[in-house]
């Protein structure tokens, strides 16, 4: 039984590896990833050009392409080996109508079209957490996936997991499941060279009580389950 991992900060990418740590030992991992950082790609793909990819040991590759196009490869490279995709764990939140332009979410999203299950996980971090402690996330994800996967997961279904940002001393966090928050993001801009920069403050994004912005804001771990379609 093979794990495909991935994410869209980058293949060097801390969270990664936080996230392999998080499976080690219970699934044979293939890692396909960005080369580069893909932020907010959302779920396009690249069909206009090859799409390049470097192969950095037996079962992790570098990709040049977005996060859709890292489970494409995977899926086409590693052909009915992928029982599950993880995506993450991303420096950042993907809370609400964050998954519409996530490129974590959307890998996840793109697995579920070709019939394999996963969980887009995401570490939400406000402007004073300089760094994240990427082992502590990693004791938090580890039974959360082992009980999607065991149990929970259904065709046609995705999870979005957000983690607090909580201080350094707090070892543990409550784990709530919770809708997702459909509340639009603040529009918020400022003028810059003849045009437009978003300055929207994302600690101050509406909440809706009970919803996944409302619950990791609150200090605890979202789990969210949304249907693709419905």
């Amino acid at each position: 039984m093979k794990i495909l991992l991935t994410n869209d900060d980058g293949i060097d990418a801390p969270g990664l590896e936080a996230l392999a740590g998080a499976v080690n030992g219970s699934f044979e991992k293939i890692i396909a990833a960005p080369h580069i950082e893909r932020s907010g790609c959302s779920h396009s793909t690249t069909t206009d050009r090859p799409i390049q990819f470097q192969r950095r040991d037996a079962n992790r590759f570098s990709v040049d392409g977005t996060p859709a196009d890292c489970v494409r490869v995977a899926l086409h490279q590693f052909p009915g080996e992928v029982s599950y995709v993880l995506a993450g764990i991303n420096s950042g939140g993907n809370l609400g109508v964050d998954v519409y332009h996530s490129g974590t979410v959307a890998a996840i999203r793109e697995a579920a079209l070709h019939g394999v299950p996963g969980i887009a996980l995401s570490h939400y971090r406000n402007r004073q957490l300089t760094t994240a402690d990427w082992r502590r996330a990693a004791v938090w994800c580890a039974p959360i996936i082992l009980d999607i996967l065991s149990h929970r997961c259904e065709p046609g279904v995705i999870w979005n997991i957000n983690l607090p940002c909580l201080p350094p001393e707090r070892e543990t966090a409550d784990i709530v499941e919770c809708p997702l928050d459909l509340s639009p993001l603040p529009l918020e801009f400022l003028a810059e060279d003849a045009g437009l920069r978003y300055s929207g403050e994302y600690s101050k994004r509406a909440r809706i009580q009970g919803s996944d912005v409302d619950v990791c804001f609150s200090g605890k771990i979202a789990v969210t389950r949304i249907p693709l379609v419905g």
